[in-house]
């Protein structure tokens, strides 16, 4: 039996959980100890409303983390000191999934799950034995770009014939030329982001542009074309966090970053994705997506409100991609590579930083990195 940690930061009802972990196949159910990690704001009378629905679950294990239970599990560990390290897991918005991670990690779950709360189970994929296949078992089809990107919408069938890219995929046109080379290889994996139909993960440039002022355009994605994908060494892609899979050692270079401040946010996904990818191609490790599939019922929201928190990052998207393709980076394990990471990208700020707004955000991120990794130290 496997273990495995759920985590999923939401404000919202969490029937969506039911349907992802009871739908599951008959031969895996029994396999695997599935545990879930809920980071909330702690709204008592929803937490009553989703320990029905949690409670329902197979084998029902889960707990909440709001700001009062996140603040005492810091000061436990971490004493009069507690704060510095606290105040890594930003407020109030995506990025405090990272909390559920520290959980995972400390409890030293062999692999964790990562959702959001608006995607929805697909009839013959099972959220769980999904992940658990593409990390573990070595099948899978290679793929290299030759211009260094991967465009993940690829592997969807979308009801438009014109060519798309998610969110965080650099709009250089060099990124968006899909020259690539596949190889039948496969592999075992550390990383595995799984796909969705509906709502495909669009930024709110795109979604704009094809009339969605919603959040939501009328671009859907179908299903899914291939089951796994490896993506080769050298060449990047834009990992969104709505269904992701990955083995714990990971956690010390998969700080999700900390966003929801100085008016910018959307891009912890992304960067730390970047960042996971750059660490893993040293390594000698694996990155896939591909399955399992979800549904994407993207809540409306305001698109404008999105590009204004977008726009600051998409600048700097454009050059941070290029600085870390080019950083050397050293270490034999996760905590060290990212380090060295950190401290090459600080070298090279003025690559990415256009102005002192930019620098001074940048720098935050970097400060909080090193941090993760203090704190990951302490729980092993």
């Amino acid at each position: 039996m496997t273990r495995i940690y759920v985590t999923i930061a939401s404000i919202n009802t969490l029937e969506n959980l039911g349907g992802l972990l009871n739908n599951r196949n008959e031969c895996s159910e029994n396999r695997h100890d599935v545990r879930i990690v809920v980071i909330d704001e702690g709204d008592q009378a929803l937490r009553k409303h989703n320990s029905k629905i949690l409670s329902n679950l197979p084998n029902g294990s889960y707990a909440f983390y709001g700001p009062k239970e996140r603040e005492h599990w810091f000061k436990s560990r971490f004493n009069s000191g507690y704060y510095q390290y606290l105040s890594v897991i930003p407020e109030k918005c995506h990025a405090e999934t990272s909390f559920g991670f520290l959980v995972a990690y400390e409890n030293e779950a062999p692999i964790v799950i990562e959702v959001d709360d608006d995607v929805l189970a697909v009839p013959d994929h099972d959220l769980v034995e999904g992940h658990r296949r593409n990390l573990i078992e070595s099948q899978g089809v290679r793929v290299h770009a030759k211009n260094k990107w991967y465009n993940s919408l690829e592997n969807l069938s979308l009801n438009s014939h014109k060519k798309k890219f998610p969110r965080g995929h650099p709009y250089a046109s060099r990124c968006r030329d899909e020259n690539y080379e596949w190889i039948e290889v496969g592999g075992k994996c550390v990383l595995n982001m799984g796909l969705w139909s509906g709502a495909p993960d669009f930024d709110a440039l795109t979604i704009l542009y094809h009339g969605g002022l919603n959040g939501v355009c009328k671009i859907k994605a179908e299903s899914i074309n291939r089951e796994k994908i490896i993506v080769g060494e050298g060449t990047y892609f834009a990992i969104c966090s709505m269904n992701t899979g990955f083995l714990s050692k990971i956690i010390p270079a998969f700080y999700q970053l900390y966003m929801n401040h100085m008016e910018i946010d959307r891009y912890d996904d992304i960067w730390s994705g970047l960042f996971l990818k750059k660490v893993a191609d040293h390594l000698g490790d694996n990155v896939c997506l591909g399955a399992p599939l979800v549904y994407h019922d993207k809540r409306p929201r305001d698109t404008f409100k999105d590009l204004k928190k977008e726009i600051e990052g998409m600048v700097m998207n454009e050059r941070l991609w290029r600085v870390i393709d080019e950083l050397s980076i050293d270490g034999n394990n996760y905590t060290d590579a990212y380090l060295s990471l950190t401290e090459n990208l600080q070298r090279h700020l003025s690559k990415i930083a256009l102005n002192a707004y930019h620098e001074k955000f940048m720098k935050i991120q970097m400060t909080k990195m090193r941090k993760w990794t203090e704190i990951t130290d302490k729980l092993r």
